[in-house]
């Protein structure tokens, strides 16, 4: 009977939003993990059953409790991750159950500060073995990912670095003449540091991925930062209230976006909606080896301005950029210098950051680049 109430749980959390997780013995011991009375699964499973987003009275309603009991459960479950409260553009407070995925459980559960304890040990293993499940069925299914990903709105944008670290001058930014583009046009923020400085609220997390892989004994290979998962704004408010995060300033902010820079790490700026003319809402700083972000486990797709273009003549052939380069979009060439070889660049801005010459500017091509994990063949 227990097992049913929380296979139930899982169901109500799956239409929350966010990438279904497979309902199995996998997320049943997830949430076991993190739900241990069976009146918080009785309270999720009756007050969701219709919708998963409501205002107090809707709650009050559905579940059939007083405000003073559903607020002390919004407080406990907000804590775990399953909840978040906060007010609407109106000013109303709203109450959401939260996905498994994609800004959900598995981001706040490992935001936070984590001891290397039995119960997070195996909780990181538990979901170790559900994102093996789901990485089996994109193989299975890896041919016909590609026409459903063309149709999927976009999930992050990159924010590009735009200046040279050697020399400390401006990357050469090259404007493509035959972009069809309105003369007015809102232009979302190309710096981070513009974008750090329109919030006042910001608070700063675990990077979610880099932790799990720490859990399970297999660290980050760019030993990136790990405290380096920016939210903003209200949502920052919600994560430092709730313990997965701390607010920082402005000033520290930047400090530790120019660390991520430095250990070559991409700012993915994510929007309400996918809507890159609205405020970002977070800010993930991303590497290949551990970050689902990056396209290792499950395909995604970001949006991007520019596309990287070396300067043959400047080139001298060191590799610098090949190696900093995430996704494979560079090679050498038959006279031993560097080239882009498709249209996977991110335009993040890594490869002419790190070259020693600043031989590679970036070409403004608006789009969205799908990120596809590797196919396995036997």
């Amino acid at each position: 009977m227990i097992d049913e109430k929380y296979k139930t749980t899982a169901t109500r959390m799956n239409k929350a939003g966010g990438t279904p997780a497979p309902v199995d013995e996998n997320l049943i011991d997830i949430l076991k993990l993190i739900i241990t009375e069976e009146d918080d699964l009785d309270f999720i499973n009756k007050t969701f059953r219709r919708q998963t987003s409501q205002t107090m009275e809707q709650l009050k309603e559905s579940s059939g409790r007083s405000e003073e009991e559903i607020l002390e459960k919004v407080v406990k479950l907000a804590k775990k991750g399953i909840m978040m409260n906060q007010p609407n553009r109106h000013g109303v407070m709203v109450y959401k159950l939260m996905p498994f995925l994609d800004v959900g459980l598995f981001e706040y559960t490992f935001m936070g500060p984590l001891e290397r304890n039995e119960h997070n040990m195996k909780l990181a293993k538990v979901y170790s073995k559900m994102f093996t499940k789901i990485f089996g069925m994109v193989q299975k299914n890896y041919d016909e990912i590609i026409p459903m990903l063309v149709e999927r709105p976009f999930v992050d944008r990159t924010v590009p670095l735009l200046k040279n670290k050697e020399t400390g001058e401006d990357v050469e930014i090259i404007v493509n003449e035959e972009l069809n583009v309105p003369q007015e046009v809102i232009i979302p923020s190309q710096d981070i540091e513009e974008v750090v400085n329109k919030f006042d609220a910001i608070a700063v997390g675990h990077c979610f991925d880099r932790h799990l892989k720490d859990l399970l004994g297999d660290p980050c290979k760019m030993n990136g930062p790990r405290e380096n998962c920016f939210t903003f704004g209200k949502s920052a408010h919600h994560v430092a209230e709730n313990g997965f995060g701390r607010m920082v300033s402005k000033e520290e902010a930047m400090k530790i976006m120019r660390e991520a820079e430095e250990a070559g790490l991409i700012h993915k700026a994510y929007h309400p909606h996918f809507d890159i003319h609205k405020d970002e809402t977070s800010i993930c700083n991303c590497c290949n080896c551990c970050c689902g972000q990056a396209g290792i486990n499950i395909p995604t797709r970001s949006w991007v301005r520019y596309i990287s273009a070396v300067n043959q003549d400047k080139c001298i052939g060191c590799g610098t950029c090949i190696e900093k380069c995430q996704f494979g979009a560079l090679q050498m060439n038959d006279d031993n210098k560097a080239e882009r070889i498709n249209e996977d660049c991110m335009g993040c801005g890594l490869c002419s950051y790190f070259c020693p010459e600043n031989a590679i500017a970036m070409v403004e091509k608006p789009r969205k680049v799908n990120i596809l994990p590797p196919k396995i063949t036997n």
